[in-house]
């Protein structure tokens, strides 16, 4: 555990290093049917790093590097010790990040490795440039970290997707995908004269975002605005504001680079399932550290939320279970509180009427607010729990809602937003026509 920063990441990566090149069994490297190289499992193995890496992790205030998702890797070994097989689980991608940035943050390296140019084919092939500043959803915060070489780590990348065993087609999916990202951020849309209704203004971006997507660029312009909505047995033509429309077209972004990130790890885990037999496994967990920014939004919360049950994991194990230990072995010991209990904190967001249990529930409510959902924490906390305070920001910072006092420190919370986060609608007309895409992947990731 740790905050961000703190190394999590990189002592993953040894571990995983060291435990997959002592149990290597010394296997040749597989040759598959098209007669083209993949790796070893040893190989797969690390090479599953920098792959997820470039789709997951990302430049923040904290950390040049920062996982913007938690993994949990298990090494597989045999009755010998020999190297079997691996899977790896992942939690909690930050999806918001697709779409958004703060000031001096950047979003997925991937994003920048490919406009690096130094594989031209692929600025060609996505119709983009190389600079960031063209694409709206990629350019909110930095655009360069000095401590990254993005030319350097396409070269990584783009090895990685091989030696990993993908195919040629999902290779340029991915690609294609990544690309139609970037292009989704530039739609624009307008509001006809004298009415609510949104209409594209200019079709140039929605072409090359179809022709990426192997849609027809007219049909994602009209679902968009004008999505239909089943209302009983029949369905009906909703018609959308601009803001509506923009808000689609950022949800259904999120969703392709979600749901790409999450069939990455699945084809990942099927290349690193030999079936060999296997009978003892180490597991490495690597989780988006304990974070206090200026602005902290729904994603902080996730992710010390999760960092706060690891801890209180590690106390329990380290120091409770540990003096329980020197008890029964008759070893003369003062016990000691170290002051670990986290349980309150805990509860406070995940127990019946806590945090997150009174978010689902406004989002029930079609008339609820972010006020309303303010008022109903204040109403159910402040004063009857001491973790939730409200937020003294000092003058120049951000402006806060509420106050959660962590074991790792008190973090100002923003609620701006949270229940269309939690909510997270997706334009199901839009959904329709990417189950039926030329570019087998999409429809793949959108399968029911």
């Amino acid at each position: 555990s740790g905050e961000s920063g703190a190394g999590k990441t990189v002592n993953t990566k040894r571990v995983i290093q060291y435990f997959a090149t002592i149990a290597a069994s010394g296997e040749k490297k597989k040759e598959d049917t098209s007669g083209k190289m993949q790796g070893t499992l040893e190989d797969q193995i690390i090479s599953a790093n920098p792959l997820l890496e470039a789709f997951g992790n990302a430049k923040t205030v904290r950390n040049d590097n920062s996982s913007r998702f938690g993994k949990f890797i298990r090494i597989h070994f045999g009755a010998t010790g020999k190297l079997a097989s691996a899977d790896i689980e992942t939690y909690l991608l930050e999806k918001s990040r697709v779409t958004f940035q703060l000031k001096a943050e950047r979003s997925y390296h991937i994003f920048y490795q490919i406009m690096s140019n130094k594989k031209p084919e692929l600025i060609d092939m996505l119709l983009i440039t190389t600079n960031p500043y063209d694409y709206h959803f990629v350019s909110q915060g930095e655009v360069t970290v000095p401590s990254i070489d993005d030319q350097e780590e396409l070269m990584a990348t783009d090895s990685a997707i091989d030696i990993l065993g993908f195919t040629a087609d999902e290779k340029t999916a991915i690609y294609k995908l990544t690309g139609a990202v970037m292009h989704y951020g530039n739609l624009k849309f307008k509001q006809k004269q004298r009415e609510e209704q949104a209409e594209p203004d200019g079709t140039e971006v929605a072409d090359k975002a179809a022709y990426l997507m192997g849609l027809n660029s007219a049909e994602l312009l009209k679902a968009l605005c004008y999505p239909r909505v089943k209302v009983g047995n029949e369905y009906v033509t909703k018609g959308q504001t601009v803001s509506q429309v923009n808000n689609a077209v950022g949800a259904l972004a999120k969703a392709v680079f979600e749901k790409m990130f999450l069939w990455m790890v699945i084809r990942i885990n099927q290349q690193l399932d030999t079936k060999q037999p296997r009978q003892y496994f180490i597991g490495v967990l690597d989780i988006a550290g304990f974070e206090i920014f200026d602005f902290n939004s729904f994603e902080q919360l996730c992710i010390n939320f999760t960092n706060e049950k690891l801890q209180q994991f590690f106390n329990h194990h380290m120091f409770v279970l540990e003096q329980e230990e020197y008890k029964k072995e008759g070893i003369e010991w003062e016990f000691i509180d170290f002051g670990m209990d986290l349980a309150a904190c805990i509860e406070l967001i995940e127990k019946p009427m806590g945090i997150f249990s009174i978010l689902e529930e406004e989002c029930m409510f079609p008339k609820a607010t972010d006020t309303s959902f303010k008022n109903k924490l204040y109403d159910q906390h402040l004063g009857k729990s001491s973790n939730f305070q409200k937020p003294k920001p000092a003058k120049g910072k951000a402006e806060a809602h509420f106050s959660l006092v962590h074991y790792a420190g008190t973090v100002d919370y923003n609620i701006s937003g949270w229940l269309e986060k939690n909510k997270d609608p997706l334009n199901e007309t839009v959904i329709g026509l990417y189950q039926k895409s030329s570019l087998k992947t999409l429809a793949l990731l959108f399968a029911t």
